[in-house]
């Protein structure tokens, strides 16, 4: 598939009604499972005994288990783990295409684990058809954006195979030309940060909400974008209302991941509605049962549509979600998700030093020995760090010289990192797991 017509076919479906977005899917599913079971070797051996292809028989799949059989999944047979791993290690190929063909994603997810994720062009072209016609909730926020440049800021990990910081690099990369996109370090000092973001001006600005938050605290920071869009956590009411009113613009958010892409993209009433034709999104719970409408799931499988190198086919996420599918205002006929975020916590420090959990996430996921991680503040200046590793001492040592020079950058001198005995968990109550865990006053 072309851009010219996954950009007609994307914006032919905006408007498309349940009957049309559902022979969509079953079109377009019919023939990823064929494709799939063609030239993958771990789905030619998922689907031996598939009679035909109905959605809710088609066994299911998941991060380990995909991961553990990642060189089978692969349907081009030349694409290995050795070779992606080979590729990966020069941080210069970040945003360029293996084999003049893919571009690599890693993630770790909400689990823990790390996943490896390939696009191909129709899985770009797509993402880019879905970005031009439904990334703006509001017409007055798009038309703002393009009578000011189309000047865009994201504020996210400006390094490694990460999908903001390799897709952005990417678009960079082959229109060197155009000066409308700028990535900014999350990590970096605030004043760098700011002064950045105060140099480029932009119309729109992205990032995680908890960053977000934190640098709307900088008076020193003195831009006007026209709208904000979060990602990558649980965008808090508190939040959103914190971001409207420092800098006088509509704020957004929008449901994806790189597995799945843009699974859901909100609409001006503030609904995430589902990128259905793109997209199969099944709420089920810890059984692995359906949910009905209005009923909050255990867990969500999703099926991408568009990637044809790396198939997930209904493909288990740990995010929890109440699908709608009532008429909402906004007159989209697509149904609508509200999503249980990740709802890692700002730890806060002995000299009122903020930081956000998501630069604590990225740092920690960069180091390969780490197979899962938990850092848990247990007082103002002492972090004690929870692991899975092969080897926990020497994993433990690697983490704890990142951890300390990234405190110190930010003028925390002085915490004290700690090896826990203990494992990483989820809570106890709620069975949700959380990375970062700040101190509780």
């Amino acid at each position: 598939m072309s851009l010219p017509k996954a950009m007609l076919q994307t914006w032919r479906a905006n408007n498309a009604n349940q009957d049309t977005l559902r022979t969509l899917q079953k079109h377009r599913l019919d023939a990823l499972v064929r494709f799939a079971r063609e030239k993958s070797l771990y789905y030619k051996r998922l689907y031996s005994d598939l009679d035909t292809i109905c959605l809710e028989k088609l066994p299911m799949t998941n991060k380990l288990e995909m991961m553990s059989h990642l060189d089978e999944v692969f349907t081009d047979r030349r694409i290995t783990i050795d070779r992606i791993d080979q590729f990966t290690s020069n941080l210069d190929n970040v945003g360029k295409m293996m084999d003049g063909k893919y571009l690599v994603f890693k993630t770790s997810g909400s689990t823990g684990f790390p996943a490896t994720v390939l696009y191909d062009k129709m899985t770009i072209d797509v993402a880019s058809a879905v970005a031009a016609f439904r990334t703006f909730a509001r017409k007055e926020d798009y038309q703002a954006f393009m009578k000011h440049g189309k000047k865009t800021a994201g504020v996210f990990a400006d390094y490694g195979f990460y999908l903001a910081c390799g897709m952005s690099r990417y678009l960079q990369l082959r229109m060197p030309w155009k000066q409308t996109k700028i990535t900014v370090d999350v990590n970096a000092p605030g004043e760098e940060i700011i002064r950045q973001l105060n140099a480029f001006q932009p119309s729109m600005l992205s990032g995680y909400p908890s960053n977000l938050a934190l640098l709307a605290d900088y008076p020193e920071l003195l831009i006007k974008p026209d709208v904000i869009i979060t990602g990558g956590e649980l965008l808090t009411d508190e939040i959103r209302q914190k971001l409207t009113n420092r800098f006088g613009c509509y704020v957004q958010t929008h449901y994806s991941c790189t597995e799945g892409g843009e699974i859901a993209c909100e609409c001006s009433e503030g609904h995430l509605h589902i990128n259905e034709d793109w997209v199969i999104v099944e709420p089920v719970d810890k059984d692995n049962n359906p949910v009905a409408p209005g009923v909050q799931s255990d867990k969500v499988l999703i099926t991408n549509l568009s990637n044809y190198i790396q198939p997930f086919i209904r493909y288990e996420l740990t995010d929890r979600i109440i699908i709608h599918d009532e008429p909402c205002a906004c007159g989209k006929h697509s149904r609508w998700l509200e999503i249980e975020g990740r709802t890692d916590d700002i730890m806060t420090f002995a000299s009122g030093v903020q930081i956000a959990p998501m630069s604590f996430y990225k740092i920690l996921e960069e180091i390969k020995a780490i197979r899962r991680f938990q850092l848990v503040q247990t007082a103002l200046d002492k972090l004690v760090l929870r692991l899975i590793a092969d080897n926990p001492i020497e994993a433990f040592q690697v983490a704890h010289r990142e951890l300390t020079s990234f405190l110190e950058s930010k003028e925390l001198t002085g915490v004290d990192i700690a090896l826990s005995n203990e494992l990483p968990q989820s809570d106890k109550i709620s069975g949700k797991f959380k990375h970062v865990i700040a101190l509780k006053h």
